[in-house]
């Protein structure tokens, strides 16, 4: 095959898993509206028996299997940066099966997103061969990584939990740092299963104790992106797509001697792209509250209607919380110096 049509296949196969993707989180943000935010085994069990749920996992590996291919052929440096389209895609689809138009506000969001994701996986150099996590790195890295999740997923105290986008952005966070460490792990177990892992070849309990860590990963990491979904669809996607290659970024970085590339220049372009990519997430929560509207204000069930309390409302059955009297029968004016009935007009004259 020529270089020439390996990237076209990879270009093609790129889309594709960005439709994929980007389809996928429009099936799970529309789940999540039409789903209750209780959480529990009953909402667990509620999301499992839902057959859009499915159809999600099914689109999210299809997506997955796609970017695979793609990387066989062609480069991480062509790839990656395509599959940032995922947000892209998803943002007129929300919007169309919300029967809305994308704001401009989230365009701008989007196109900030894009433009801070792609400076990331510009300067984040691909790991080379061979380089791996050790097993006891691995269990390291997994254990700091599920009190990371713990601390993002968790409420937050009261402010935070009224807060649906605040919420919503931190279980986001969250899935991408899931999905960023079980890639990691995935190269490890690779790695294991060629006998090429540092510190000579794995014992069997091993490596399924790495396979149970990867999926354990996977699936926390699409269940969170399930829960961040009720804040939106936009800004948690948009924060899922940067947390991924950012947590692989660091576990390079820190654990496997990677560095930026141009040297002290990639640290710099970095931060800017960071900085630029969390104006987006910024713009794109404005525009999808701005989208949404103001929620309904309801009351809680046995609270007097708003006019209770105003001296000028009338005061009615429901304000007053019980049947009012029938209203007494009115009677008619009798003029003064009369007595009722004992008008001169109708009293009979007596004789004499």
């Amino acid at each position: 095959m020529s270089p020439a049509t390996g990237t076209v296949l990879a270009v093609l196969l790129s889309l594709v898993s960005a439709a994929g993707y980007a389809l996928a989180a429009v099936a799970q943000s529309r789940l999540a509206a039409s789903t209750s935010a209780d959480a529990g085994r009953g909402a667990l069990r509620s999301l499992l028996a839902r057959g859009q749920w499915w159809w999600a996992v099914g689109l999210n590996a299809a997506g997955a299997l796609a970017h695979v291919a793609a990387l066989h052929y062609g480069s991480l440096t062509l790839v990656q940066p395509l599959g940032a389209l995922t947000l892209v895609a998803a943002l007129p689809l929300g919007a169309y099966c919300a029967r809305r138009r994308v704001t401009r506000t989230e365009w701008r969001g989007a196109l900030w997103t894009l433009a801070g994701l792609v400076g990331l996986v510009a300067v984040t150099g691909p790991t080379a061969p061979g380089e791996a996590l050790s097993l006891r790195e691995s269990l390291v890295v997994a254990a700091a990584t599920a009190a990371l999740i713990a601390a993002l997923a968790s409420p937050g105290g009261a402010r935070r939990a009224a807060a649906p986008a605040s919420r919503g952005l931190g279980h986001a966070t969250a899935s991408g740092i899931a999905s960023g460490v079980a890639s990691a792990l995935t190269q490890t177990l690779t790695a294991a299963l060629a006998f090429t892992l540092p510190g000579g070849a794995p014992a069997w309990w091993q490596t399924t104790l790495l396979a149970v860590l990867i999926s354990a990963f996977a699936v926390g990491g699409l269940l969170l992106s399930q829960t961040a979904y009720r804040g939106g669809l936009a800004a948690p996607l948009a924060v899922v797509n940067l947390s991924n290659p950012a947590a692989a970024a660091v576990i390079g970085v820190a654990l496997l001697g990677e560095s930026f590339r141009a040297g002290a220049w990639g640290w710099v372009v970095a931060a800017t792209a960071s900085l630029v990519a969390a104006r987006g997430v910024v713009l794109l929560t404005k525009g999808g509250a701005a989208a949404a509207g103001p929620a309904p204000v309801t009351s809680p069930p046995g609270t007097p209607p708003a006019s209770a309390g105003r001296p000028d409302a009338p005061v009615t059955a429901a304000s007053a919380g019980r049947s009012l009297p029938a209203a007494p029968t009115p009677v008619a004016a009798v003029p003064a110096g009369r007595v009722p009935g004992n008008d001169p007009a109708r009293t009979p004259i007596a004789s004499s």
